[in-house]
């Protein structure tokens, strides 16, 4: 068997980044930057006032001044301020030539066409500089950054309408298995609902991929063998769930190989997750995942987010952190453990608490979960572990 480790490098080893395409802004949410991103202009673009009230030259405190004019957002006002007049002004208006400084409205009493300045008005107060924030050419996202509602706000202010991004990873999502139906179909004898299709095909996205194909596969050479090569032509990166063992219904292995799939590893030391397998086809990646829902949602965390993290140039694995288990965890002798788990932030640092029974065929037990507590094989009971953050 291949440590977790091991096997991370191997896939990891196989991708190959994908190209580029301009996105619009308001459709680039969640998108990775394909490289640096200079400000088109400086943001903010011209001297404005961050406050209501009134633009004047600066000066002392109890001067009477004329109201010639007002400068409002995209108004501005269409003269200049001289001594001894002043100018009303909106936040985030264009402070008027003449100007360097603004009176809080709130400083000032407002008779007859003229405002009484009732404290003293220091150069460049209440004022914002043109470049203030970004100037430009500045670079304001850098490559391998993912785009979050902050860094889409950025770009717009510093001129972009587009983003150059990574192209989103392709990715067809098998499950294979007689047994499943679809999603609040009735259930015949033997049936099950098909979680994987659906909980693998929303994992995919949250990490950014695009779905191209989900479908359900019977456990039959001819159907496995078409749909296969349906998903290895679509797709950049194929999940496959369950199939990927030895038994007689098991037809997913002879199938990639038979398609030219290569073989790069197949069972890994962990628990649950055994029976993973990769492998790749030039640069098409080919995981197979276990059927057992637990071990296909802890094999995607560990296994396939990474791939496509990586293939969008982001920064492929998840910084860990060690945190105190809240009950001592058996290790296991042989394979290394991935223990669903609740995280409390305390002063002394985070306690991870397991959401309950474990086995693998229990799905219920990723609610509540903040991370995996990865625990190392070995003797004994593990009291700490390191948390590998989920999705």
């Amino acid at each position: 068997m291949t440590t977790v480790d091991e096997a991370r490098r191997i896939v990891l080893s196989a991708v190959r980044p994908l190209g580029a395409e301009a996105i619009p802004v308001g459709a680039a949410l969640g998108r990775v930057v394909a490289r640096d991103v200079a400000a088109a202009g400086d943001v903010p673009p011209f001297p404005n006032s961050a406050m209501d009230g009134f633009a004047v030259v600066a000066g002392s405190a109890g001067r009477r001044l004329a109201v010639v004019g007002e400068s409002r957002a995209g108004h501005p006002a269409e003269r200049a301020v001289g001594e001894g007049e002043a100018i009303r002004i909106s936040t985030g208006a264009v402070v008027p030539d003449g100007a360097d400084a603004v009176v809080r409205v709130e400083d000032t009493a407002e008779v007859d066409g003229q405002v009484d300045v009732g404290v003293e008005a220091m150069p460049g107060a209440n004022l914002r500089g043109p470049g203030e924030d970004v100037r430009a050419g500045d670079v304001v996202l850098r490559a391998c950054t993912r785009l979050g509602p902050a860094e889409l706000g950025v770009a717009v202010a510093a001129g972009l309408g587009e983003i150059p991004c990574a192209r989103r990873p392709r990715v067809a999502v098998l499950a294979t298995g007689d047994e499943l139906v679809a999603a609040g179909a009735p259930l015949a004898p033997g049936q099950i609902h098909n979680t994987n299709g659906i909980a693998l095909s929303a994992l995919a996205a949250r990490a950014g991929a695009d779905v191209v194909l989900q479908a359900t596969v019977p456990d039959d050479r001819a159907a496995t063998d078409v749909a296969v090569a349906g998903a290895l032509e679509a797709a950049d990166v194929m999940l496959v769930s369950g199939g990927v063992s030895v038994g007689p219904h098991d037809h997913v292995k002879p199938a990639l190989a038979g398609l030219g799939v290569q073989e790069r590893f197949w069972r890994v030391e962990l628990k649950p997750g055994k029976p993973t397998w990769f492998g790749t086809r030039d640069d098409r990646l080919v995981l197979g995942l276990p059927g057992n829902p637990v071990s296909s949602y802890v094999t995607f965390v560990l296994f396939a987010a990474p791939a496509l993290r990586a293939l969008q140039g982001a920064e492929p694995l998840p910084a860990r952190r060690r945190a105190r288990l809240a009950q001592p965890v058996p290790r296991l002798p042989d394979r290394e453990q991935a223990v669903r788990v609740r995280v409390d932030e305390r002063d002394d640092g985070p306690v991870a608490t397991p959401t309950g029974a474990q086995g693998s065929h229990r799905l219920s037990s990723m609610l509540g979960a903040g991370a995996l507590a990865m625990v190392p094989a070995g003797d004994g009971e593990a009291t700490e572990a390191e948390l590998e953050p989920l999705l």
